[in-house]
């Protein structure tokens, strides 16, 4: 059998053609394996939640109407507050003389020619109950917001201390005491407001703001 001896430039070239196999098939691979992680790849989504949930505190505002100290529509103003802001006339007719002694009437006395109902002008609790030689029977009812209502002159009393009253309710009767007894039956009503008397007539039928938070 006859050998055939390869000539000395086909080996270098049959080296050469299969390292350009090599290099082209990897290129390919690489080239088809980037095509389809490219086709598989999914750009990362980005979830926001921009829900801000407050919690508010709401402020509301709520109105309650003071009401008179009493029902009956006979009753009238017998002897107005003291007020050193009014006219010298004005004030003259809201002095009461008791025992040669005359003094600046810190309330309203209201009058009627018949007893009649003594209610409460506002929802509260009652904080005294006494009876005084001069003033009559007594009751004190605190409200809400620094509000103290103060009844005298009551001929019966038919609440007791550390009761809980609504505003409306009947808390006694009108009387005769000795410090206004000229004028007969009737009801001193007092009104003070963050420790401060007032003129009750102000207050009276009036709106009456109250500021409560709502959780």
């Amino acid at each position: 059998m006859r050998r055939r001896k390869l000539k000395p430039y086909v080996l270098p070239t049959l080296m050469i053609l299969a390292i350009t196999g090599v290099i082209f098939g990897t290129a390919m691979l690489s080239n088809s394996l980037k095509n389809n992680n490219n086709d598989n790849y999914e750009e990362p989504t980005s979830y926001v939640d921009d829900s801000i949930i407050e919690e508010d505190q709401a402020v509301i505002n709520e109105t309650t109407k003071m009401i008179n100290p009493y029902t009956d529509t006979t009753v009238t103003i017998g002897k107005n507050y003291y007020d050193y802001k009014a006219d010298a006339e004005t004030q003259e007719k809201s002095i009461i003389y008791h025992d040669n002694t005359y003094l600046q009437n810190s309330g309203t006395d209201f009058i009627s020619a018949n007893t009649f109902d003594v209610v409460a002008v506002l929802d509260g609790s009652v904080t005294d109950v006494k009876e005084d030689e001069t003033l009559g029977k007594v009751v004190e009812i605190k409200h809400n917001n620094g509000y103290v209502s103060i009844y005298q002159s009551l001929s019966e009393v038919s609440v007791k201390k550390g009761d809980i009253i609504t505003q409306g309710q009947v808390i006694g009767k009108s009387g005769t005491n000795e410090l206004d007894k000229d004028i007969g039956n009737h009801l001193h009503f007092e009104l003070y407001v963050n420790g401060q008397v007032v003129d009750p007539t102000l207050y009276l039928n009036k709106e009456l703001e109250t500021s409560e938070n709502k959780e």
